[in-house]
């Protein structure tokens, strides 16, 4: 099978075609980001890279060959977690070169396969690229074979995709069981986030977990203080009593709970649930892929503790009361997550994101915005695997 995939990445396509069981005779890959494209030829030596989509007409291919176009084309302008910028946003008119480029295969071969990938979006967007490509799209999230929220929208004319069987793999699984201390934050900032963590809980602004965390955006992995972790232990964070009625619906809605105000950045994750949604740039102490709490004490201990003492011998941390509004905050540390645990929300290799620039080893930074940017691994080989098999089986 030929391939062509555009807006490559660090070909995660190529990747997924290879779970999918798709023998890949050429894969042809798009891309302009010189990070993306160092960790694609380091990880697939063999792939052919054509530059820009927007040179399409110069590229030394033949169109004909080619029997799976793929794609996933700049989202920033489409996505609902954005400034729903359509159209008319300069990254959402790369889409057209996807269309184009379609076209192109399809006048010499018409039954060529596509898929598209892209965010979820306001409808009236989502009827235009319907209409440009015939098709309506399957929303699948990656939370089904990831630890990752990730709700995207797939394009496709591979008939008959069923949704992938859910996994069950919580952010724990992946998560290491010790971190690198340069991914922990500075000690100012643990201090300044306990201090405000300790007033809110004394607000009673704090909830338990949810069943599912909640979809988060991109910048978020470029700024030192992303992809925080709340390190406390095995345990869950409780509310005070006033708030225990409230707490079945804020648990429905899938919020742990939030600092100063409810925004992306500053809400609170469980570590036995899934991670939000990687992403490639977003703002927040917490922006790139929330805060995750390890650990603190579960309402059916709360009557256990006892105050200022450590719940029992051995724990590393001391624990949350939820009965009086003296409770110590527990003594933990704040980390990112690291790129390996990124890389397993997106189901990759570990440190398949690794690579060298001119000798230069490829930074976190730019691993992080890769790895937001990029693809479900698992998702995309799910669907590809239909391909052949008329009954979707």
């Amino acid at each position: 099978m030929n391939i062509l995939s555009l807006f490559d990445g660090t070909s995660a396509g190529r990747l997924a075609a290879e779970r999918a069981g798709l023998p890949t005779n050429k894969y042809y890959a798009s891309e302009i980001d010189k990070y993306a494209i160092a960790v694609s030829k380091k990880n697939y030596p063999d792939i052919i890279h054509l530059g820009n989509v927007e040179d399409y007409q110069e590229w030394d291919i033949d169109f004909g060959e080619i029997d799976l176009l793929l794609g996933g084309s700049p989202c920033q302008g489409f996505s609902i977690a954005g400034k729903q910028l359509n159209f008319e946003d300069p990254r959402s008119k790369l889409f057209f070169e996807y269309v184009e480029i379609l076209k192109k295969i399809r006048e010499k071969n018409p039954n060529v396969l596509f898929l598209l990938e892209n965010v979820r979006m306001k409808k009236e967007f989502q009827n235009i690229i319907s209409e440009h490509l015939g098709v309506e799209p399957i929303e699948i999230n990656s939370n089904l074979v990831s630890a990752q929220n990730r709700k995207r929208l797939y394009w496709t004319n591979i008939p008959n995709i069923k949704q992938p069987e859910d996994k069950g793999i919580m952010l724990k699984d992946i998560v290491h069981e010790k971190a690198d201390i340069d991914f922990a934050v500075s000690e100012t900032w643990c201090k300044w986030f306990k201090r405000k963590a300790q007033y809110y809980i004394d607000k009673s602004y704090v909830a338990v977990s949810p069943e599912k965390a909640i979809t988060m955006t991109a910048r978020q992995i470029m700024s030192w203080n992303g992809n925080l972790i709340y390190e406390f232990l095995e345990e869950y964070i409780v509310p005070f009593d006033k708030t225990l009625k409230i707490l079945e619906k804020e648990v429905e809605k899938g919020k742990v709970g939030y600092f100063k105000t409810d925004s992306q950045g500053n809400r609170i994750y469980y570590i036995h649930d899934k991670a939000v949604t990687l992403c490639g740039q977003a703002g927040g102490r917490g922006a790139k892929t929330g805060l995750y709490l390890f650990g603190c004490i579960t309402p059916d201990r709360v009557n256990k503790r006892q105050n200022g003492q450590r719940f029992n011998e051995g724990q590393k941390f001391y624990t949350l009361t939820a009965q009086d509004k003296h409770g110590v905050l527990i003594e933990g540390y704040i980390r990112k997550l690291t790129p390996i645990e990124c890389e397993r929300l997106q189901t990759l290799p570990d440190n398949y994101t690794q690579g060298e620039i001119n000798g230069k080893e490829i930074s976190d930074n730019q691993r992080y915005k890769m790895l937001g940017n990029g693809w479900t691994v698992d998702i995309i080989a799910h669907i590809l695997k239909h391909i052949g098999k008329e009954d979707g089986a």
